[in-house]
């Protein structure tokens, strides 16, 4: 049995959210909702599947970040961690008891 490191646990946590959805929130930008709700439905489903992560957008393996064009227009989604009361930074990100994900989807201009 092998034992998972913090990195690992964060990615799947990380994977679960950005995939489904699942153990956090998601918020969108004012220039990603302009997009209209067809393409926001069309980019969810785009962030779902994303999978290039390197060391060089990805350097602690754990799936919080990626840019990639959409439609014309350059996208970035943003994983960070917040404690339970989401007013500071999480205690331990790869601990789903002490962390509330959050995703954001911004256009790149509005990073």
């Amino acid at each position: 049995m092998s034992m998972q490191t913090d990195a690992e646990k964060t990615r799947v946590l990380n994977d679960e959210l950005r995939k489904h959805l699942l153990g956090g929130g998601a918020i969108m930008t004012a220039g990603i909702a302009e997009l209209g709700s067809e393409a926001v439905e069309r980019l969810v489903k785009t962030i779902a599947v994303f999978d290039d992560f390197c060391h060089a957008n990805d350097p602690h393996e754990e799936h919080d970040f990626g840019v990639f064009a959409f439609e014309g227009v350059q996208v970035v989604f943003k994983i960070d961690y917040y404690d339970k009361s989401l007013n500071f930074h999480s205690p331990n990100p790869a601990d789903p008891a002490v962390t509330e994900r959050i995703i954001t989807i911004m256009r790149a201009d509005e990073y």
